[in-house]
């Protein structure tokens, strides 16, 4: 239970409604989840090193910002001029998936559908379309 002013509460369902306090069928990806953890642990590590991969390829190109020591999982995050404008371009010419945190901030992720090939292909868009 939360009390408090009108705003702070507004403001809590907003950050639980983010992290999935609307979700439904949470089972369903719970289960995804436990699979996940039965089955490719071990190759999270590859998961890693493709995402400062990605990372270190975007931090060369112009246009770009981001530190590719920040980079500790299988999350690249960085800024460009538009995010919204790469995000959409990328999908709809280069069928590379990237989303977009605001108006200069995309996020990559790297998972078991992702290979170093991929990686470096959507580096090679990005760069196209910067």
């Amino acid at each position: 239970m939360l009390a408090g002013r009108a705003e702070i509460i507004e403001e809590a369902w907003r950050y639980k409604q983010m992290m999935g306090g609307a979700l439904r069928q949470a089972g369903i990806v719970a289960a995804g989840c436990l699979w996940a953890l039965d089955h490719h642990v071990e190759r999270l590590a590859d998961d890693h090193a493709n995402a400062r991969l990605l990372a270190e390829g975007l931090a060369e190109l112009p246009g770009v910002a981001l530190d590719p020591s920040g980079v500790q999982s299988n999350i690249v995050v960085f800024d460009v001029a538009d995010a919204a404008t790469l995000c959409s371009r990328l999908e709809s010419e280069h069928g590379v998936l990237m989303g977009c945190f605001g108006p200069g901030t995309v996020r990559a992720v790297t998972h078991l559908d992702v290979d170093a090939d991929g990686v470096r292909r959507a580096i090679s868009a990005v760069s196209r379309l910067l």
